[in-house]
């Protein structure tokens, strides 16, 4: 996709990374070149911010970002049982195992990009309830 399509809240590829863009801005054409646009963007995956410069008219890879929710079955060892995903390192992972051990039923939502998956969000309540 052209650099000047894309859209702040959408998302792109910058050093071989998913990213979801926070920030736009283009530059006016110069005397020696094309109008820039400036991409300040998060890693989706390691909340990192990454930042590029690109001419308006180049190419840049946008990547194919799913969500997908499952229900939380059981966690054995540190592993999510819901097609065979893993309980995140992260604070998440910890909300997720005590969240589950308190009895709830927990609804878990996966983000994948480039290979990539990690659980996202999270959603839920006492078990029994709907």
């Amino acid at each position: 996709m052209q650099c000047s399509a894309l859209r702040k809240n959408g998302f792109v590829v910058i050093k071989n990374r998913p990213c979801k863009i926070v920030e736009m801005s283009t530059s006016k054409t110069g005397k020696h070149g094309h109008a820039k646009v400036h991409l300040v963007a998060i890693d989706i995956f390691t909340n990192k911010k990454l930042e590029d410069i690109c001419p308006s008219t180049h190419n840049m890879d946008v990547p194919n970002v799913q969500r997908n929710e499952f229900q939380l079955v059981n966690i054995d060892e540190g592993f999510l049982n819901l097609m065979t995903q893993d309980v995140p390192d992260s604070d998440l992972g910890g909300l997720i195992s005590k969240d589950f051990d308190d009895g709830k039923d927990l609804l878990v939502t996966i983000i994948s990009a480039m290979g990539e998956e990690q659980a996202y969000f999270l959603q839920g309540g006492p078990q029994g309830r709907l």
